[in-house]
């Protein structure tokens, strides 16, 4: 694998991993809500990632990588997760969807910092950039869910 290909398999592994969180944190929030909304829109979130995160593996396979597995166990994105499962836990609906944000916030930096790269060729970029347009679309949905329960 040439030097190019390793560092595009490393970034779009990034994107894996925040993915990974993501399908992760959204699944335990749904499963641990009892709020028939947040439980639907839980739900559908974690499906965006799973279907980003497909596509993404079968980029790094198609670069001659091996996909990343598992999920970071230090970080932003981590932390988000443990606080929505707090909040959760004290059923503070304004709490879940702030973490929420941070956690989207936290995907959505990732994406733009993988973005960067010159690294990129040209149909990865469009494919990283038009996820990232989806993801900007449920960070403002959270966020406009999050403002609706002040």
């Amino acid at each position: 694998m040439e030097a190019t290909s390793k560092e595009t398999v490393a970034l779009i592994n990034e994107l894996i991993v925040i993915n990974h969180d993501r399908i992760e944190g959204y699944e335990r929030a749904a499963k641990e809500t009892e709020d028939p909304q947040l439980k639907s829109l839980f739900t559908s979130m974690a499906d965006e990632s799973r279907q980003f995160k497909n596509e993404l593996v079968r980029e790094v396979v198609n670069q001659g990588g091996s996909p990343a597995e598992g999920t970071t166990t230090s970080g932003k994105v981590y932390r988000a997760w443990m606080d929505i499962k707090a909040a959760l836990t004290g059923k503070d609906r304004h709490a879940i969807i702030a973490s929420c944000e941070f956690g989207e916030d936290a995907a959505l930096e990732t994406y733009e910092d993988v973005l960067k790269s010159d690294s990129l060729v040209t149909e990865c970029r469009n494919m990283i950039t038009r996820q990232k347009s989806s993801l900007q679309k449920s960070h403002d949905k959270i966020k406009l869910l999050r403002d609706s329960t002040k």
